[in-house]
Order: structure tokens, then C-alpha cells, then sequence
């Protein structure tokens, strides 16, 4: 069979291996750090989660049709080619996306060292004190401001500032828009913009951006009175705010416009590849060769994750001062794109057939509507995706507030890639002693001990223990998750099925969460955040063990039985013999042999 290159399995399988493995690396370039990027962009919390919604809500829905399409025209090879050629272009998109700080702060390099500033994004509570001459003190009391009761800056998403912080800014850290409309005022003036959270309690339906004026001495009637010095001050702040605001805008509107274009070229791209080696082994009847792949691409994802954020360490002083630093990310994401485009010519891909519509897909739908447990088991998906994407979306922010570099970042990600690889062979083992359900409730057990974990982090260092138990909280998860839908499908239905799981409900449910997770941190923090999906995740886990017993179960076969029973019914007579449909068809065939 090897003799055809068309059926040339062993070859067929190294293209597959090193695709999945180059791949993996691919998305491990941008994936991870993707919101640390829209951070760096001066995007807060709220913005960020619904880019990352909106990304999710594409892939969840976009995949599963350009899938369809590509089987139904036949045109498998050429969207897998043309997704890879398009993400080339498409990622470099982001790069041109302008911050809204141009200026983004200082690189000061001392050999192999650097140190960055960086600014911090909207929603950061800016303090800035201009000191001038001393003047007679008023009579009055000045307008005091709601953030001068704080002792420090927090910043809008809800992180704390380090250890040393101040509750001033230099002018260093600020815009260089607002650093020239402050200089030469003479009063003392703090400008907020929002959204904030700062340590006193402030109610978070106070509008979406609100400028606090400078403080302006009062005359004894009540009246303010302000010198034509602090009024020219006054303008240019609010000038320059307008200007933040717009910046912000496009900003914004940018960064959607180039997510969503990119999503719509890269999304489909695995649904595409994993359902063309599928049918091309099952033609040979070798898809059992095909369950080890996805080791590969964990590989690839441990080691692009590692690598590039050593690369962005490294180049961080040869970098230009006008930009973010993780530019870097994207652009060793097109270079590992454009070796992903070379391998896919020689991607497997299975011979054309006559298509034939099938409804497997609508199978699947009603199949679920009419098992209570595929409804609690979509249920479960969809709050793990919810969960999940708190996680991807805001732990590197965590992190990097508690000084963490990208490699440490990095290396805890690819920490719970590799230790579930390791823990792969006891899948078998694991799902045998515990069962399914018990699986899913030890993976969910799992997820909710390390958001909670992750609320009291105090260090750049503690993310790692906790990270080893995504191989459980992920890994063993996902196991027990594929293992009871290959067994409550129907022939047939498998793979339609578990398609369904990971794209619609678990894309669907980290698109919520990321859409109410921004919003969470804005108006409470992070801390609130993990620690409220640890609550619902317990919750659920009580309310999924307790009404799994009361679910209808299915009737188990009893083999024996059957056997049993046809061996009693099975006799030496004519009639007996009759009533075998093999004899019976050789009877036959031998009678019209003799005719």
C-alpha cells in the first residue's frame, strides 16, 4: 500500500506530526500574551474582555461553517493555504494598530540588563503635582477631590500597584500629551481617568469617563475666582484629555476591526486540518493512529511559548522606543507561519469524493436536546470555558503587577502543557478507577482550587505550583469529557459531537466570561473575580455530583445473557437451521449453483 504515495500512511503521519507540532508553535507566539499586548496598547480591562469575546464568538461559530463549506466545494487544501498565507498578513495587522501613548515610557540598557517603563493604561488613576512658588494660603478651604483620600494609585482593572509605589506619577510615566499641558500651572491638580477602582469605595455606575476639575481656591461668597494662568492650564488639560479619549477611540476600534479580520482567517484553519487526516486514515482504517497527535502539538505550544518570550527578552534594548514591546510576538508568528504554509502543500488531504449531504450536525443538536446528561455534560463545558478564559485573559496582567517577566510567564504556561503530557499514560488508569463522572468532578475540583489560588497571589513566583494541576484542572478534564461522549453518542455521531462541545459550547462560554470578566475587574478586581468563579464552579460541582444518580441510565447489555439465550434457542432441526441466515444464504446460493 506504501507503493501508492497517495495511501503512504507513514508519510502521511510524519506531514501530520511536524504540521501539529509547528502549529502548536505558531499559536503559542501571540495566544498566550495577546492581552498582555492590549494592555500594552493602553486598552483596559473592559475593552480587552470584549476583544477577546468577540475572538472567542468568531472561532466558536465561524469554524464549524468554514469546515462545512470546505468539505461540501471540495476545497480543503486550498483554505488551508490560503488561512496560513492570510494570518501572515492578517497578524501584522495588530503591529500598525497605534497605542495610545506613542511614547510609551524609557528603555535604559546596561548590557545583557534592561529596564522598561511602561505607562499604565486608561482606566489608571494619573496623579500629578505641580509645585510652583509658594503663595499666600487661601482663606478658605480648597474643593477637595475624591482621590485625595486615597494613600495610592490601584489601577482600573483592580491590580495593586507594587511595593514602592507612589500615589505620584513622574512625568516620565505620563503621555507626552499631558506631560506639556501640565507644565508651568501653579496649582496642584490630579486627573483621573476613568474607569477606575480606587481603595475607597466608589459606586461603578459614575459614567464611563469622567475628568475631576483642578482644585481652584474659593472667595469667601463662594465664588471661584482663577488666575488667567490656571485657566490656560485648565483648557490645555481638558484638551489633552479629549485628545486621550479619541486616541482611545481608534485605538479601540482598530485593534476590533484587526482581531475579528484575523479571526476569520486563522479560526478554521484546525477544524479543516483535523477533519482532512480523519477521513484520510479512515479510509485505511487507521484513525487509531490518529488519538496521539494533539502530544504534538502540546510539544510545539510549550516550546513556541518558551521560546519567544526568551526572544522578546532579549531583544527587548534593540527595540524601538515608539511601540510596544511585544510586536515581537507577532512578528515570529508570521515568520512560523509562513514555514506552517510550506508544510501544509504536503498536508495530507483525503481523495475527492462525490459529496453527499449529511445531517450528522443536527443529529448531534437533537441528541443533546434529548439526553439529560449530554445537558448537564454541555452545562459543564460551557462554565469550564467561562472559568478558562479568566484565566488566559487577565493572569499575565496579574503577574506582570508582581514583576514578572515574560519568560516566567511562559514557562508557567508551558508547565501545564508539559505536565499533561506526562500525565497521559495514566488516562486509562485514571478514567477506570474513578469513572467519568468522578474524572469530571476531580477536573472541576481542580480549576476551582486554582482560580482561587490565583486571588491571593503575592508573588512573581507563586503562579507556578499552581499551574501543575492544569494537567488535572485541563488534561484529565477534557478525558473524561471526550470519554463520556464517545459513549452516550450514537454511531455516527462522534465526532459531530464532540466538535459541538468544543466549539459552540465552550467557545460560547469563554465569550461570556470574557465579556463579563472585563467588566468585573473594572468594577471590583481581579481578586473578586477569580474568587466568584471558584464559587460557581463549587456550586455546580455539588449540584452535578448530586443529580447524576437521579439521571435516567442506560441499559447495560448483558453479552452473556444473549448468548446464553441463543444457545437454548438454537436446535438441529430443519427449522432451526432455517432460521440461520448464513446457512440459509449458502443453501441458496448452492441451489442455484445446481440449476
Amino acid at each position: 500500500m506504501s507503493a501508492n504515495p497517495q495511501w503512504d500512511i507513514s508519510r502521511a503521519l510524519g506531514v501530520a506530526r511536524f504540521f501539529h507540532l509547528v502549529c502548536g508553535v505558531r499559536d503559542a507566539c501571540v495566544t498566550p500574551f495577546l492581552t498582555l499586548y492590549l494592555r500594552q496598547l493602553g486598552l483596559a480591562a473592559p475593552w480587552v474582555g470584549i476583544l477577546m469575546g468577540t475572538k472567542h464568538l468568531i472561532s466558536a461559530f465561524w469554524a464549524p461553517f468554514c469546515a462545512f463549506l470546505a468539505k461540501s466545494y471540495q476545497k480543503r487544501r486550498v483554505l488551508l493555504i490560503g488561512s496560513l498565507l492570510g494570518s501572515v498578513g492578517a497578524s501584522l495587522l495588530m503591529v500598525l494598530v497605534p497605542p495610545l501613548d506613542r511614547d510609551p515610557g524609557y528603555r535604559s540598557c546596561n548590557g545583557s540588563h534592561s529596564v522598561t517603563a511602561t505607562v499604565p493604561p486608561p482606566g489608571v488613576a494619573l496623579t500629578v503635582n505641580v509645585t510652583s512658588a509658594p503663595e499666600p494660603a487661601p482663606n478658605h478651604p480648597a474643593l477637595s477631590l475624591p482621590a485625595e483620600r486615597s494613600t495610592g494609585v490601584t489601577p482600573a482593572d483592580g491590580f495593586r500597584g507594587g511595593p514602592g509605589e507612589s500615589g505620584q506619577e513622574p512625568f516620565s510615566r505620563l503621555p507626552s500629551s499631558f506631560v506639556g499641558s501640565i507644565q508651568g500651572t501653579r496649582t496642584t491638580s490630579r486627573v483621573l481617568l476613568h474607569p477606575i477602582t480606587s481603595r475607597v469605595k466608589d459606586t461603578p455606575q459614575e459614567g464611563a469617563f469622567r475628568v475631576v476639575s483642578p482644585a481652584l481656591p474659593l472667595l469667601a461668597g463662594g465664588m471661584a475666582l482663577a488666575s488667567p494662568a490656571s485657566q490656560s492650564a485648565a483648557k490645555g488639560m481638558a484638551g489633552a484629555l479629549d485628545l486621550s479619549l479619541e486616541g482611545l477611540r481608534w485605538t479601540f476600534i482598530l485593534s476590533l476591526g484587526s482581531m475579528v479580520f484575523w479571526e476569520l482567517l486563522t479560526s478554521p484553519l484546525e477544524q479543516v486540518a483535523d477533519d482532512s487526516l480523519y477521513e484520510y486514515l479512515d479510509f485505511v482504517d487507521a484513525t487509531d493512529r490518529y488519538r496521539s497527535l494533539w502530544i504534538w502539538r502540546l510539544l510545539g505550544m510549550s516550546a513556541g511559548v518558551c521560546g519567544i518570550s526568551a526572544l522578546v527578552g532579549q531583544l527587548d534594548c534593540f527595540l524601538t522606543t515608539n511601540g510596544p514591546r511585544g510586536v515581537v510576538h507577532f512578528y515570529g508568528y508570521s515568520l512560523v507561519s509562513t514555514l506552517a504554509l510550506l508544510v501544509s502543500i504536503a498536508f495530507p488531504v483525503p481523495v475527492c469524493r462525490r459529496w453527499e449531504p449529511s445531517y450528522k450536525m443536527v443529529k448531534a443538536l437533537s441528541l443533546v436536546g434529548g439526553d439529560p446528561r449530554l445537558i448537564t455534560l454541555a452545562l459543564t463545558v460551557f462554565l469550564i470555558g467561562t472559568a478558562t478564559s479568566t484565566v488566559q485573559n487577565f493572569l499575565f496582567w496579574h503577574m506582570k503587577d508582581h514583576e514578572s517577566s515574560e519568560l516566567v510567564m511562559g514557562f508557567s504556561v508551558a508547565l501545564g502543557w508539559l505536565g499533561e503530557i506526562l500525565l497521559h499514560p495514566l488516562k486509562t488508569p485514571l478514567l477506570r478507577k474513578l469513572s467519568r463522572v468522578g474524572t469530571v468532578g476531580l477536573g472541576l475540583g481542580c480549576l476551582a482550587g486554582q482560580l482561587l489560588y490565583f486571588s491571593f497571589l503575592w508573588s512573581w513566583w507563586s503562579v507556578l505550583p499552581a499551574q501543575i494541576l492544569s494537567a488535572i484542572s485541563h488534561g484529565a478534564l477534557w478525558w473524561a469529557v471526550g470519554a463520556s461522549i464517545e459513549h452516550l453518542a450514537t454511531p455516527g455521531t462522534e465526532r459531530p459531537l464532540s466538535a459541538m462541545f468544543r466549539s459552540h459550547f465552550y467557545g460560547g462560554g469563554a465569550s461570556l466570561g470574557s465579556f463579563v470578566g472585563g467588566f468585573v475587574v473594572m468594577s471590583f478586581s481581579l481578586a473578586v473575580l477569580y474568587r466568584a468563579c471558584c464559587v460557581v464552579l463549587l456550586l455546580w460541582l455539588a449540584l452535578f455530583l448530586s443529580i447524576q444518580p437521579r439521571l435516567p441510565q442506560e441499559r447495560k447489555i448483558n453479552y452473556s445473557k444473549l448468548l446464553a439465550v441463543e444457545a437454548s434457542d438454537t436446535s438441529d432441526s430443519e427449522q432451526g437451521t432455517e432460521r440461520d441466515w448464513l446457512v440459509k444464504a449458502m443453501r441458496d446460493e448452492h441451489s442455484d449453483w445446481r440449476g
